[in-house]
């Protein structure tokens, strides 16, 4: 089956064809790490987790790359106000990022560059850019490129480049040439934050960072660059011009862009300080029912952050594990023996939308819980190790049944009171005092404790 991408660099949906028939390299924009990551950061790069386990499972190989900014203005003032050192500061920040991206069902890229062990790279390219006449340093040292020697300035973004003069600070073009020049390489005083370079001593400016990463990691030019879609501009359409001036090729073929994660209309974001971290998120729901919030809706689509869409997400993912529960899953060859493989391989194939391939799901469970209904175990069987694949390429269904069903706390029940309380209310109806038996029905599902009788026994699970 063919793949479809959109390409936010022609505004269209394209055939995904790699320039290496059976491989795949993507880059990534990753963390500046200065704080914890919120869950909007958590939207943008389990969107490029998801699609990162569906390449590598239709076949691809995949070099997956996420950097690190690890030298910045923001590291440095927060390190200042903490009085400790940038790299004491981003070593923390990037264990806490690690282990919040890992609590989300991510997989680790297959590289993590950092900045700051990019240096080397980073000066070579701003003296291949001062060289070709795209960059030139200024009088207090600072190194800017020349937006208008690159004629394709604006080409992603769609921004042309002489509306942008509206918008520039008039504060700095005493420095440059042009107030539309970005800086590449800013000079510093030798006790400030900064390595000494033919350039002079300094540090380089943010949009070089990743032109000389990506060229390191995955080459000149590659299949797939990724991020959020607030780096279109300047980012990523700075990286273009950098790289491809630089290197007198194109930079990468497809670019992909996550939406947004939105409260009351805005965006998520610590600018504005309307922002919950993954921890705030995580202390109140399972990792998985945060993951399923985050993937319910296309990559692309902006999606608003809400308690009901959580809990939506909760009954959804609990409608799955609910089904799957007390069924012996057989051992699968291929996931193409499923009814429901068409339809969630051709949604998964259409710009990695999730949400249609979620539907075909849905579809599934219907037939899990019909064949349980006849008593077809054994078809059953079948269709909920089919339901577990479909998940692992999602990055969920990946718990026991039991264990994600009766996860949480519901009024400091714990799961040995539960057990007690069912079997009283066994034994209440063995003596036929059903009034009882009720009773302890109903008080359990007061204090957020669902009973589900059947054939087989009586088994619990935690209410949403």
């Amino acid at each position: 089956m063919k793949l479809y991408v959109y390409n936010t660099l022609s505004r269209s949906k394209e055939e995904f064809v790699p320039l290496t028939p059976g491989e795949i390299k993507m880059y990534v924009c990753g963390m500046t790490v200065y704080d914890l990551c919120h869950i909007g950061h958590g939207r943008c790069f389990v969107s490029f987790d998801l699609i990162t386990r569906f390449l590598r499972y239709m076949g691809w190989k995949v070099t997956y790359v996420r950097n690190i900014t690890d030298v910045d203005d923001k590291i440095i003032a927060r390190a200042a106000e903490r009085n400790e050192s940038c790299e004491v500061l981003t070593e923390r920040y990037i264990a806490a990022m690690q282990e919040d991206f890992a609590s989300l069902g991510m997989l680790s890229p297959d590289m993590e560059p950092k900045a700051t062990e990019h240096i080397a790279h980073i000066v070579t390219m701003i003296e291949q850019l001062i060289e070709k006449d795209y960059a030139y340093k200024a009088e207090n040292g600072d190194v800017y490129y020349r937006v208008s020697h690159f004629a394709e300035y604006g080409k992603l973004s769609g921004k042309n480049p002489d509306e942008l003069l509206a918008g520039a600070r008039i504060e700095v073009e005493k420095l440059k040439e042009d107030p539309r020049d970005f800086v590449l390489w800013k000079a510093a005083a030798v006790d400030q934050v900064g390595w000494p370079t033919d350039l002079g001593y300094g540090r380089p400016g943010w949009h070089i960072e990743c032109s000389a990463m990506s060229k390191d990691s995955v080459g000149e030019t590659f299949d797939i660059h990724g991020g959020g879609e607030d780096l279109q501009f300047p980012h990523h359409e700075n990286e273009i011009a950098q790289s491809e001036a630089a290197n007198g090729c194109d930079f990468a073929k497809y670019w992909v862009h996550a939406g947004p994660l939105r409260i009351d209309g805005d965006k998520m974001s610590k600018s504005l300080n309307n922002f919950f971290t993954i921890q705030d998120v995580l202390a109140k729901y399972q990792s998985e029912v945060v993951r399923f919030f985050l993937i319910s809706s296309h990559y692309r689509s902006p999606i608003n952050y809400s308690e009901d869409n959580l809990r939506e997400a909760q009954n959804g993912l609990e409608r799955f594990y609910h089904a799957i529960r007390d069924v012996k899953a057989v051992e699968l060859q291929d996931l193409n023996q499923s009814s429901a493989y068409d339809a969630f391989i051709a949604a998964m194939s259409d710009d990695f939308n999730s949400r249609e391939a979620i539907a075909a799901m849905y579809e599934l469970v219907n037939q899990i819980n019909t064949a349980k209904v006849v008593g077809d175990m054994a078809r059953a069987g079948l269709l909920v190790a089919e339901l577990r694949g479909f998940g692992e390429i999602l990055g969920v269904l990946q718990e026991d049944a039991d264990k994600f069903l009766q996860a949480g706390s519901a009024e400091d029940l714990s799961e040995e009171i539960v057990e007690q309380l069912i079997a009283d209310r066994a034994q209440a109806k063995l003596n036929r005092d059903y009034a009882k038996a009720d009773k302890i029905r109903k008080d359990l599902m007061e204090k957020g404790v669902q009973l589900d009788d059947s054939r087989e026994g009586t088994s619990w699970r935690r209410s949403s």
